[in-house]
C-alpha cells in the first residue's frame, strides 16, 4: 500500500483521482486523510472514479489516495452467526463499542473477531488428500449450526498437519503441501470478492418447496429452494412483514437479511422482535441462525450498492458448506436508486427514468447467484441459495424499470396491493396478479410429501377466486339476489378462502405460521364443503336455506388448529356432512 494517487474532484459518494496509473477495476483504495473505504468504479488513463461507501463531507482536492491493490472482499468464517454488519461488512456491535451511537469515519474493525476462540475438530488427518471445497474440519458457531472450514478455491494437495482444540479464526489449522509442492497455510478465515459469484460443479434443478407457513404462498404461489422470487408493491402493504415473516419462518438453515435503503426503525424492529423469536425444532434463539446487514436510509447511498453483494457472498459461503440459505432483500429499489445516483455523477447515458442503461443486467446478476448447486469438494454435496427480493415502485407502478427488470429474472411474483391492505387483508398478497413457475416443477413433491390432491385442491380454490373475480362486476351492477343459486354459492365460497384461509395474521401465536399439512386440510374442508353445497343447490334446495352461520364458523377456526391426528379430521368431516344434511332436509320443501 505504498502507491498514491491525489484527488482532483469530489461530487457527492464520487471522487475523481489523478495519478491512479496501476490501479484496476474494483480494487480497494483508502481516501483522504481519514481513510475512507473506496471502489474504483471507472479508469480512464491515470484517471479514477471512486465510489465512496463513507460521507465525503470535508474532503478536499489534493488528498492522498491510498492503494490497497485488492478488490472489495467480506470476511468469511465462525462469528457471522448472530451478527449484524453494515453495508461494507463492519461489525455494528463493534463500532458501538469503540464509537458510541454514530459510526466514524474511516473506522477500519475486521468483520471477524480476532480475539475469540473457537473449538476447532478435524476431519480430515496428516497424508489425507484434499481439494477445493472439501471440509477439513468443524466449529460448533452455535447451538443450531455446525460451521464447516473447507479448503479454500484453488487449492488441492495433501495434508502434512491439522491441528485439534481453541483457536482464532486468523492461527493456522492446517498446512497442506500442494501439488505444485508450494506449502499452504489454512486458518478458519477466508476473503472472498464480493462481485464474483463463488464457485460451484454444477447448478442442479431445484424441486423441493421452501415452506413459509404463510398460506397464500406456499398454496397458491410457491417458491423452490434456490429459486428465486421478488415482492413489489406500494408503501404501507406490508412488503417487510411479509419479509420478516418469511425470515422468521423459512424452513432454511440459514437466513440472511439485508435491510438496503429501508428506515432505521425497520431494522430496528427486527434486532428486537428475532432474539426473542424461538427455532420451532430447537427452542433457541432464530438470531443463531441469521446474519443482518443493515445499510438503511440514513447511511451512505454508495455502502447501499455493496450491502446486496455483501449479503449475497455469505449467503453463498453457507450454501458452499452444504446448508439450505434463504436471503431476504429489502429493498432492492433502492439498490438501483443507489446506482442511479452514482451513475448519474459519471454522468453516464440514462436509460428510463434516468436508472443506468446496465440495470437489467446488474439486477440478473445479482438474482443469477441463486440456485440449488452440487457444492465442491469430494464427498459431492448439495447446497441450495434462495434469493427474495422486495421492490418498492412509485405509487405501486409495476411499470417501473426496476419492477420490470425483476420479473424478467425471477420465477415467482407475489403482488402486493393497496386495496387489500386498506381492507386490512394481510398478506396483501393479490390472489389474481400473482404468480409462480415453479407450480409443475413442486407438484410431485407436494404429492408425495404432503398428500395426493394437493396441486388438485390449489387449483380449484384458485378456479373459485378467478370465477369471483368474473362475477364482480354482475354483482356491482344489478346485485348478488341477482344470480342464480350455483354462483351464488361460488360467491359464498370464495369469501369463505378470503377470510378463512388467505387472510393471516403475522402478529397472532396461532396464526402466524401454517404447516402444509394443515395448508392442505383447510383446503380439502373448504372444497368438501363447497361440493356438499352445490349437490344441495342442484337438487332444488333454495341457496337462502343452506346459509349455515354455525358451520362457516368450523371452518373459520381450522387455521388455529394445532392436532391433526386422524379422529380430529374425521369428526370434522362428519360435523360439516351433519351440517349440510339438516340444511337439505328444513330446505327440501322450499
Amino acid at each position: 500500500m505504498d502507491k498514491f494517487g491525489k484527488i482532483q474532484k469530489v461530487s457527492g459518494p464520487l471522487v475523481i483521482a489523478g495519478g491512479m496509473t496501476g490501479s484496476r477495476m474494483y480494487d480497494v483504495v483508502r481516501v483522504g486523510e481519514r481513510r475512507l473505504l473506496g471502489e474504483i468504479i471507472e479508469l480512464n488513463e491515470d484517471r479514477a472514479s471512486i465510489q465512496v461507501y463513507e460521507d465525503t463531507a470535508g474532503l478536499g482536492t489534493g488528498e492522498d489516495i491510498e492503494f490497497v491493490d485488492e478488490p472489495l472482499s467480506v470476511e468469511l468464517g465462525p462469528g457471522l452467526l448472530g451478527s449484524i454488519f453494515d453495508g461494507i461488512q463492519r461489525p455494528l456491535d463493534k463500532l458501538l463499542e469503540g464509537d458510541g451511537d454514530y459510526i466514524v469515519r474511516g473506522a477500519d474493525i475486521p468483520a471477524l473477531d480476532r480475539e475469540r476462540k473457537w473449538e476447532f475438530k478435524p476431519l480430515v488427518k496428516a497424508g489425507d488428500s484434499v481439494r477445493e471445497g472439501d471440509i477439513i474440519g468443524t466449529v460448533s458457531e452455535t447451538e443450531l449450526i455446525e460451521h464447516r472450514i473447507m479448503v479454500p478455491f484453488r487449492c488441492s494437495g495433501t495434508v502434512e498437519e491439522i491441528k485439534d482444540g481453541d483457536l482464532t479464526v486468523t492461527d493456522t489449522v492446517c498446512i497442506i503441501r500442494g501439488n505444485d509442492n508450494q506449502m499452504h497455510e489454512l486458518a478458519m478465515r477466508q476473503t472472498w470478492p464480493v462481485r464474483i459469484p463463488r464457485r460451484y460443479v454444477k447448478k442442479l434443478f431445484p424441486g423441493e418447496i421452501l415452506t413459509s407457513g404463510q398460506r397464500v404462498i406456499d398454496s397458491l404461489f410457491p417458491v423452490a429452494k434456490g429459486g428465486t422470487a421478488c415482492i413489489p408493491g406500494p408503501f404501507g402493504s406490508g412488503k417487510t412483514v411479509v419479509q420478516h415473516q418469511l425470515a422468521k419462518w423459512a424452513d432454511a438453515d440459514i437466513i440472511v437479511y439485508i435491510g438496503c435503503g429501508e428506515r432505521g426503525n425497520e431494522m430496528t424492529s427486527v434486532l428486537q422482535e428475532f432474539p426473542e423469536l424461538k427455532d420451532p425444532n430447537t427452542g433457541q434463539p432464530l438470531m443463531k441462525r441469521t446474519v443482518l446487514i443493515a445499510n438503511t436510509s440514513n447511511m451512505p447511498v454508495a455502502a447501499r450498492e455493496a450491502s446486496v453483494y455483501t449479503g449475497i457472498t455469505v449467503a453463498e459461503y453457507f450454501r458452499d458448506m452444504g446448508y439450505s440459505v434463504a436471503l431476504m432483500a429489502d429493498s432492492t429499489s433502492r439498490w438501483a436508486e443507489a446506482m442511479r445516483e452514482i451513475s448519474g455523477s459519471l454522468e453516464e447515458m440514462p436509460g428510463e427514468e434516468g436508472y443506468p442503461a446496465y440495470l437489467s443486467s446488474r439486477v440478473a446478476d445479482f438474482y443469477e447467484r441463486a440456485g440449488r448447486v452440487r457444492c465442491c469438494g469430494t464427498e459431492g454435496r448439495e447446497g441450495n441459495l434462495t434469493v427474495i427480493g422486495a421492490v418498492s415502485p412509485a405509487g405501486g407502478d409495476l411499470s417501473d424499470p426496476v419492477v420490470q427488470a425483476t420479473l424478467r429474472v425471477v420465477k415467482v411474483f407475489w403482488s402486493l396491493e393497496d386495496k387489500l391492505a386498506f381492507a386490512r387483508h394481510f398478506p396483501a398478497i393479490s390472489w389474481l396478479r400473482s404468480y409462480s413457475l415453479y407450480e409443475e416443477t413442486l407438484d410431485r413433491y407436494l404429492k408425495e410429501k404432503v398428500s395426493p390432491d394437493f396441486p388438485e385442491n390449489r387449483k380449484r380454490i384458485v378456479y373459485i377466486l378467478e370465477k369471483e373475480d368474473e362475477l364482480a362486476e354482475i354483482v356491482r351492477l344489478v346485485g348478488a339476489d341477482s344470480l342464480g343459486g350455483q354462483d351464488r354459492l361460488l360467491l359464498k365460497t370464495a369469501r369463505i378462502i378470503r377470510e378463512d384461509f388467505l387472510h393471516q395474521n403475522a402478529f397472532n401465536s396461532d396464526d402466524t405460521f401454517s404447516p402444509l399439512v394443515l395448508q392442505n386440510f383447510i383446503m380439502s374442508v373448504i372444497l368438501f364443503y363447497h361440493d356438499l353445497l352445490m349437490d344441495a343447490v342442484n337438487s332444488g334446495v333454495d341457496f337462502g336455506a343452506i346459509e349455515n352461520p354455525e358451520t362457516d364458523e368450523i371452518i373459520s377456526k381450522l387455521k388455529f388448529s394445532k392436532d391433526l391426528n386422524q379422529e380430529y379430521l374425521t369428526g370434522i368431516y362428519d360435523e360439516i356432512k351433519s351440517g349440510v344434511n339438516n340444511l337439505r332436509k328444513g330446505g327440501a320443501g322450499d
